[in-house]
């Protein structure tokens, strides 16, 4: 990608981020001296103050000067906590402060030239080293004094993250021991890592009104932007590195959750190996999706349903034609190789800008519905809604009549539950109950109920591990009860086990059998489990 305009215009993001996925990026905003830029935190900073005595030494480099450094990447020793480092050791005032002088150093150095993304980021670091080069001659000058390589390092790359990533948000997004980063208010941020374990983290901000201007520049500048207002109080979008943000400026204080997608390219063997599901459950799932059944992937928040959800769609044949719907990228089924997935056509619902249209709505706003009526002229085999949360639900169905074998994931505490809890979502949207029973019991075929537990050591209580599992499988049939609908349970919740098989389904062993269902084992299993006590 090249810089085709003046980069002051341009939005906040360039590159690649360092182990976090590859999507596409837009390049990136310096950011001083905008209007619409947040102050304080280096990251998306206004201009610096000029009285601050980092700007005394800072020179100005002449356009289209050669970098001072070629080839120039950070030094980041492997396992170093980078967010209690920079805690320690950075001035964040004085990053704001090289944050600018940066962005005007970068531009000056642009000159007509167009830079791909690699380019843009070894140029940031020719100028950065730069900048510490003559802040430390100036030091060594007046007091004989420098930092050390630690605090060097540490000051570098605080500047390059608030230039080119998320600021003081970007240690936390890189570390592959977090799962959850959870910020209830500026100065009180909490992470969880992937065996369930909690540690308090340094803030990632000096004030409530600094961390809500920078998710709104960050918001704005995303390459599929969206709005974070007092009067837009609610952002969902997905960062440069695939992570899930969701903010809130409705709470008592602007408060933020990030979920890292830690494994992105699963398949149902991995998770038997993983003791997430058993081999004859694998079967029976594998099956269903090659026979093209309609699968819901219901749990509590946390449970691994996008993770399941992924490892469904790894049974897909790799030339069915795909089409995903989500209002946040989180399958990312379109950046797996084509051995995968040969033909995704990936739908994220856009916010669209400030400006309305002439129907009201903001310019360039793109929802669920619109998209999914598109979708009917790209030949699709299969279609997946990535979460149902409340009216979608005939969105969801509307898909699953079209026979594509159709996906989606929902949260709930049983498979029963699931069934309930989308009818009250339809009911919410002015349906009647009987109707919306009927519905989906015409179209969901198979209900996979997940569960996690955070298990342990006995002998060392810090030490744990997250044990996600299929706790339930239930097949939904229409009924002649009141309800409309039943639920015949395949598999069986086993307290803290996996699900284990209970009854054949009813309406659906010719069509699994006939793509692959090891019946044999199934029946041996019910057999076996016939005489064991019923989990809760």
């Amino acid at each position: 990608m090249t810089l085709e305009t003046d980069p002051l215009d341009l939005a906040i993001f360039g590159g690649k981020t360092g182990g976090g996925g590859g999507r596409r990026r837009s390049s990136f905003a310096y950011g001083e001296d905008r209007q619409d830029a947040p102050s304080g935190d280096g990251a998306g900073a206004g201009p610096a103050p000029a009285h601050h005595p980092a700007r005394a030494h800072l020179h100005t480099v002449p356009a289209g000067s050669p970098p001072a450094v070629e080839s120039v990447t950070p030094i980041r020793p492997a396992g170093m906590d980078r967010a209690a480092v920079a805690a320690e050791l950075v001035d964040w005032t004085l990053v704001g402060v090289y944050r600018a002088e940066v962005a005007r150093r970068l531009a000056d150095r642009r000159g007509d030239t167009n830079w791909t993304a690699e380019e843009q980021e070894q140029e940031g670091w020719a100028v950065i080293r730069q900048i510490l080069d003559e802040d430390d001659g100036e030091k060594l000058a007046t007091s004989a004094q420098t930092r050390s390589l630690a605090e060097r390092e540490a000051l570098g790359t605080a500047v390059f993250d608030s230039v080119f990533r998320l600021g003081r948000l970007q240690p936390l997004v890189d570390d592959p021991r977090i799962e959850n980063i959870l910020i209830p208010r500026f100065d009180r941020v909490w992470v969880e890592w992937s065996d369930g374990t909690m540690h308090k983290m340094p803030p990632v901000a000096d004030s409530d009104e600094e961390l809500a201007a920078w998710l709104e520049f960050l918001a704005g500048r995303a390459e599929n932007p969206r709005s974070f207002t007092q009067s837009q109080p609610s952002l969902h979008m997905t960062l440069p590195g695939g992570q899930r943000l969701a903010a809130a400026r409705d709470t008592a204080w602007t408060s933020v959750m990030i979920r890292r997608h830690r494994v992105r390219e699963v398949t149902l063997d991995q998770l038997v190996a993983w003791g997430g599901t058993s081999p004859t459950v694998a079967s029976l799932l594998s099956a269903a999706v090659k026979a093209r059944l309609s699968i819901v992937v219901s749990g509590g928040q946390g449970d691994g349903k996008t993770t399941f959800l992924r490892a469904l769609c790894a049974e897909i044949d790799p030339l069915d034609v795909i089409g995903t719907f989500e209002t946040e990228y989180e399958l990312f089924l379109h950046e797996l190789p084509e051995d995968r997935h040969a033909v995704v056509y990936a739908w994220e619902v856009r916010g669209g800008s400030s400006e309305e249209s002439a129907s009201g709505r903001a310019a360039g706003s793109r929802q669920t519905a619109e998209q999914i009526f598109d979708s009917f002229r790209f030949r699709l085999d299969r279609a997946i809604l990535g979460e149902v949360r409340g009216a979608e639900v005939w969105l969801m169905i509307k898909l699953m009549e079209s026979g594509a074998g159709s996906m989606s994931t929902t949260h709930a505490a049983s498979a029963q539950q699931a069934i309930d809890k989308l009818i009250s979502n339809a009911m919410e949207a002015g349906a009647l109950p009987q109707v919306a029973a009927w519905k989906l019991a015409q179209t969901v075929h198979l209900v996979v109920q997940l569960a996690c537990e955070v298990v342990r050591d006995p002998d060392d209580p810090s030490k744990a591990r997250k044990h996600r599992y299929v706790a339930e499988i239930a097949e939904v049939v229409p009924g002649e009860s009141e309800a409309g609908y039943a639920t015949n349970v395949i598999f069986r919740r086993r307290a803290g086990e996996c699900a284990v098989a209970a009854m054949p389904p009813d309406r659906l062993m010719e069509r699994l059998t006939a793509h692959g269902f090891d019946v044999d084992a199934f029946t041996a299993e019910v057999q076996a489990n016939r005489q064991q006590p019923r989990g809760l």
